[in-house]
């Protein structure tokens, strides 16, 4: 049995979804073979060297799962897109390039965040490029964690501002995009988070039953995929 998650945004001020992730993971998590955490796992991430309180809990605790002998995999969001081996070296996970190919059962499965998806934000879309480009992040990483701090804050605000002031179907993704990574994958199920609609869209593309299964957000409840030999299942956990 496999879990897949995402968009938790771990952060400080939200110890309630803290406490239900780490619940999670000394729970229901203990009963997979493998967890899969598709993007932004946290709120923001300044860099595999410079862990806050609450980062370090959360690698000790992913640890634990890994020792347990859980497989973890985890792929970078648009928040935490800095996250890197070193993260994954400590907490014994391997990390995912996005978009990822999985196999489940007799299914070929394209795992990816989502936000590449969302062509209609065309600015997001170059941002998206500007803060992957090595040397920017290199430059970034450079910084004092201070001012990393004082930068992601800033950037924060201004993503607030722009869904604050986008059209709901440019924040969601696009169809198009949709169907063409479907193509390039050679899969029939696109699984994906970041727009915090969780859901299970049906769709033919060239003929072909097509699925996307949208993983929710953990502002209010807990959303995690179970696979199993059965099938999938879209989860609700209460807080």
């Amino acid at each position: 049995m496999r879990l897949f998650a995402s968009d938790l945004h771990l952060d400080p001020a939200r110890p309630d979804i803290t406490g239900q992730f780490l619940e999670f993971l000394a729970g229901p998590a203990r009963e997979a073979g493998a967890l899969y955490l598709l993007g932004d796992l946290f709120e923001a991430w300044l860099g595999d060297d410079s862990p806050d309180p609450l980062g370090q809990q959360v690698i000790d605790a992913l640890a634990m799962l890994s020792v347990a002998g859980i497989a973890l995999f985890v792929m970078q969001g648009n928040r935490d897109f800095l996250i890197g081996q070193g993260f994954c070296e400590a907490v014994g996970g391997t990390l995912l390039t996005d978009p990822t190919i999985v196999t489940l059962g007799a299914e070929r499965v394209l795992l990816t965040h989502g936000d590449a998806l969302c062509t209609g934000d065309a600015g997001y879309q170059r941002l998206r490029s500007l803060v992957r480009d090595p040397e920017v992040q290199g430059a970034f990483l450079s910084l004092q964690v201070e001012r990393r701090r004082d930068l992601a804050a800033q950037a924060r605000a201004g993503s607030r501002a722009h869904l604050a002031a986008a059209d709901e179907y440019i924040t969601d993704v696009s169809q198009g995009a949709v169907e063409r990574a479907l193509a390039d994958a050679g899969a029939s199920i696109l699984l994906h988070g970041h727009t915090h609609r969780p859901g299970v869209h049906r769709f033919r593309v060239a003929g072909r039953d097509c699925t996307r299964i949208v993983l929710g957000d953990w502002h209010h409840r807990g959303s995690v995929l179970r696979w199993d030999g059965t099938g999938y299942e879209l989860l609700e956990l209460p807080r």
